[in-house]
C-alpha cells in the first residue's frame, strides 16, 4: 500500500522546486545554493536536504519534471511530437522541442551538469544513466531503427544528443538561442535517415 504524502510536503516541495527555478532564471547556476533556495521558498535548509537530499538532487528533479511534459507529449501527444507520423517528422519535431527545452532552461542545464560533475559518485551515474537522457536515448534510438534498421541505431541516438553537451552549443542554448539548432538537428535527421 502506497502512503500518500503530506499535504503540507506536498507545498514543501513546489515551494522549493519554484524557488530554485526562479533563482535559476535571475542567476548564473554557481550562485544558486541550498540556502538561498531555502530562503526563497520560505523553508528551512534542513527541509531542502530532507526532501531531496543534496543540490545534486534538487536539480535532478527540477529537470526531470521540466522533461516529464515533453515525455508526455511524446509517448501519447498530438503528432509531430507525438505518435502518428514518421518517424524523420517525429525525430525533427522531438530536436526542436529538445533545443527549445535546453534554450528555455539553460542556466538549470547549466547548473545540474556542474551539480552532475562535481558530485563525488559522478563516475557511478555517468549522464547517460539519467531517466531523462535514458527516455529520449529510447524514443531517438527507436525512430532512428525504425526509418533505417541497417544503422547503428544506438550509437547514432547518443551521437545526436551528445551534441546538446558540446560546449558551443550548450552556449548558444544558455544564451537563449535554439533555432538554429534545430534547423541544424532537422538537416542532420533527414539526411541519415533518407533512403
Amino acid at each position: 500500500m502506497e502512503r500518500r504524502e503530506r499535504a503540507d510536503a506536498v507545498r514543501n516541495r513546489q515551494a522549493i522546486l519554484r524557488a530554485a527555478e526562479e533563482l535559476l532564471r535571475l542567476h548564473p547556476p554557481e550562485q544558486v545554493s541550498v540556502e538561498r533556495v531555502a530562503i526563497a521558498a520560505g523553508v528551512g535548509k534542513t527541509t531542502v536536504f530532507h526532501r531531496f537530499g543534496s543540490r545534486t538532487s534538487l536539480m535532478r528533479e527540477l529537470m526531470q519534471e521540466r522533461a516529464h511534459e515533453m515525455e508526455l507529449a511524446v509517448a501519447a501527444g498530438p503528432p509531430p511530437l507525438g505518435p502518428g507520423v514518421e518517424p524523420v517528422e517525429r525525430l525533427v519535431a522531438f530536436f526542436a522541442a529538445v533545443a527549445e527545452l535546453a534554450a528555455r532552461n539553460g542556466n538549470l542545464l547549466a547548473a545540474h551538469e556542474h551539480a552532475m560533475l562535481t558530485r563525488r559518485s559522478a563516475a557511478e551515474q555517468p549522464r547517460e544513466a539519467n531517466p531523462t537522457y535514458l527516455f529520449w536515448h529510447r524514443h531517438v534510438s527507436g525512430l532512428i531503427a525504425e526509418a533505417r534498421p541497417d544503422v547503428d541505431a544506438e550509437q547514432i541516438a547518443h551521437m545526436l544528443l551528445g551534441v546538446l553537451h558540446m560546449e558551443p552549443i550548450a552556449s548558444e542554448l544558455r544564451a537563449g538561442e535554439h533555432k538554429r539548432l534545430a534547423a541544424s538537428y532537422a538537416d542532420m535527421v533527414r539526411g541519415l535517415l533518407k533512403e
